[in-house]
C-alpha cells in the first residue's frame, strides 16, 4: 500500500480511537510530523490512507469471532457504526485539506519575505 506499519498504526490509532476523518487526521498530523513532513507531504499521506481505506472498507463489515486483548485493534467491531461504503475520491474532505495545505504553504512564504 506504499505505507509502513508505523505509518497504518499511528492512521488506525487516529481513525479508530480519535474518530477523525481525513480533514481533523490533517490538523492532527501536520503538528505531529511537522519536523519529519512538509504539510503537502501530511496531506499527500493522508489522501493515499484514506483512498485506500474506503476502498477497502467493506471487506471490514464480515465480523469472524476473534480475542481482543488491547483497547485498540485495526479490525473494527460491532460497536462502529460508522458507514461502510464511502465515495473513494472524499471530494468535500480532500478540497478542505487542499485549501489547509495552500494557507500552510502561503503563511510560510509570508514569513521568509522577510528574511534577507
Amino acid at each position: 500500500m506504499g505505507m509502513t506499519y508505523a505509518e497504518l498504526s499511528v492512521y488506525g490509532r487516529l481513525r479508530k480511537i480519535a474518530k477523525a476523518g481525513p480533514y481533523s487526521m490533517f490538523c492532527s498530523l501536520v503538528t505531529m510530523w511537522k519536523d519529519v513532513c512538509s504539510p503537502r507531504q501530511v496531506a499527500d499521506r493522508v489522501r493515499h490512507f484514506f483512498s485506500k481505506y474506503s476502498m477497502n472498507r467493506h471487506k471490514m463489515t464480515t465480523l469472524t469471532p476473534a480475542y481482543h486483548a488491547e483497547s485498540y485493534s485495526p479490525d473494527d467491531n460491532r460497536f462502529d457504526l460508522r458507514p461502510f461504503l464511502y465515495h473513494t475520491s472524499w471530494p468535500w474532505q480532500f478540497r478542505c485539506i487542499e485549501d489547509a495545505v495552500l494557507r500552510l504553504e502561503s503563511r510560510g512564504r509570508q514569513d521568509l519575505d522577510g528574511v534577507d
